[in-house]
């Protein structure tokens, strides 16, 4: 019932929205956003198998900065009663909680048995499969921006323009280049520190990296989103969350005015 209220109050703010406005701009994104653009167009670039394959543009970055220093990224598959938490992998590795990025630096990559044996590193718990038809391949878990400091309305009152994105919808993003578009269900336009009005048709376009080096601000809020994550086939229940952030410039695709 919850769900069927919120998506017809979104429905029916969409009538009265306007066209968003196309160009660079800086961005916040809700934490009820969900943590889409931390899962697309971060984590899956951190999964060794895609790492070794030469399909990830964060490959031979260990140790580099990678994000702003303000940004750490977490896969926890420890949370309790979180849809991708586990105690033991698919190949019988014990959860553990690990920091990828570590206030901007490039710190761990997420391993399964077979991709860790090829660079003589244990195994970080992410081999997961869909049933026992598949192979464990790494996979994400709970996968997050961890919190910030930074007020959530304090990081609105401090945008003179901009887009508040409140709700996130689906994207695709190139893991080998970490160029990404996503679609933005529910977003508003920001004027002198105040959210004006509602806008429709607006998509996010940018590149991961790029994007986390942005991020100007990050809020002590926290809000999960759960899903089912495919990859090469099968799918696996994960979930990822970011706080309120704020990226300094992205380009907003949407009406030219």
């Amino acid at each position: 019932t919850e769900v069927a209220r919120k998506a017809a109050k979104r429905a029916l703010l969409m009538l009265e929205a306007r066209p968003c406005p196309a160009g660079r701009m800086p961005v916040v994104m809700s934490s009820e956003a969900g943590g889409t653009m931390v899962h697309e167009a971060c984590g899956h670039g951190l999964e060794a198998d895609l790492v070794q394959k030469g399909l990830s543009v964060y490959r031979g970055k260990l140790g580099q900065k990678v994000a702003s220093e303000c940004v750490s990224v977490i896969d926890d598959a420890t949370l309790p009663g979180n849809y991708g938490s586990f105690c033991f992998d698919d190949e019988g590795v014990k959860a553990v909680r690990k920091v990828l990025i570590d206030r901007g630096v490039l710190v761990e990559y997420m391993y399964d048995r077979l991709t860790a044996r090829k660079e003589n590193r244990q195994s970080t718990g992410n081999g997961r499969r869909e049933s026992y038809q598949y192979k464990p391949i790494p996979r994400m878990t709970n996968t997050f921006i961890a919190p910030g400091r930074d007020d959530p309305e304090s990081i609105v009152k401090s945008t003179s323009r901009g887009l508040l994105v409140r709700k996130m919808g689906g994207g695709q993003v190139n893991t080998t280049n970490g160029d990404f578009v996503f679609e933005v269900q529910e977003g508003y336009i920001i004027e002198n520190g105040e959210i004006k009005y509602p806008v429709r048709g607006a998509t996010l376009i940018g590149n991961g990296p790029e994007a986390l080096n942005n991020i100007d601000m990050v809020g002590s809020d926290l809000e999960f989103a759960i899903g089912q994550c495919g990859k090469d086939g099968q799918g696996v229940p994960v979930s990822d969350a970011q706080p309120t952030i704020r990226i300094r410039e992205l380009t907003v695709g949407g009406t030219a005015l």
